[in-house]
């Protein structure tokens, strides 16, 4: 993870401002969903991308894998997916 020497505080609400030009390197437009992780002492903020999205949890992962339907399914979504199929037969 690269540092970029950023500072900010948290205002009276809980609120960050990313800056502007990180805004911009990273495309992120006024009303874009954000999603947060939680990474041991960590806060990770990464763009939503909903096309990637699980199709049964709503988590957009790396690991996540296409379906030949053309919708994305998470290592979790799969475990679920799986236990229901078993009770479908």
């Amino acid at each position: 993870m690269k540092s970029l020497g950023i500072v900010r505080k948290v205002d009276h609400l809980g609120r960050i401002v990313i800056p502007k030009e990180l805004r911009n390197s990273l495309s992120i437009d006024k009303g874009d969903p954000i999603e947060i992780f939680v990474e041991d002492d960590r806060i990770i903020l990464r763009k939503y991308q909903v096309n990637r999205a699980c199709f049964i949890t709503g988590d957009v992962m790396d690991e996540n894998k296409q379906l030949s339907n053309g919708l994305y399914i998470s290592p979790r979504g799969a475990k679920i997916l799986i236990e229901q199929l078993k009770d479908f037969t």
